[in-house]
């Protein structure tokens, strides 16, 4: 009786999207969109325009969604792509986009912590009671009072 199972993909042997997407991890619709962002070069079509994905693709597909899962750009997921294929590269300039993502990271949690402290202290002066006063809509509102 033949298995119902799906049979493993043979190394080297093309994939449809639904298998690349599987493989990847990602989505065959945000594979469709990295395709046409220029991130995977051509892909191979059949005689009927069905995309077949190798092996290769498959890789550059993780690459990709490891490089999103850290958060960083198209833009610099573009340069990281070409960097990566580029075995002539020089890995300062791998360093620098990191280090650039690095920085912004950090300033935007920065932000998100001072964001964090305003609002605990907001809450803190909040009595959460029946009374209508409330420090956190005043703030909210740009009311400066000052406490006496």
């Amino acid at each position: 009786m033949p298995s119902k199972t799906k049979s493993a993909t043979l190394p080297g042997q093309p994939v449809n999207i639904g298998e690349a997407a599987r493989l990847s991890g990602v989505s065959a619709k945000m594979l469709r969109h990295y395709e046409s962002l220029g991130l995977l070069g051509t892909v191979t079509r059949t005689d009927s325009g069905y995309r077949l994905y190798n092996q290769t693709d498959v890789h550059t597909l993780r690459f990709i969604k490891r490089c999103r899962d850290l958060g960083f750009s198209m833009a610099e997921i573009g340069e990281l792509v070409g960097l990566w294929q580029n075995k002539r590269r020089a890995s300062a300039n791998v360093k620098k986009i990191a280090q650039k993502h690095m920085d912004e990271l950090s300033e935007r949690i920065a932000a998100m912590q001072a964001m964090q402290r305003t609002l605990s202290t907001l809450l803190h002066c909040c009595h959460g009671d029946d009374r209508p006063d409330c420090p956190i809509l005043d703030d909210l509102a740009g009311d400066k009072r000052t406490a006496t």
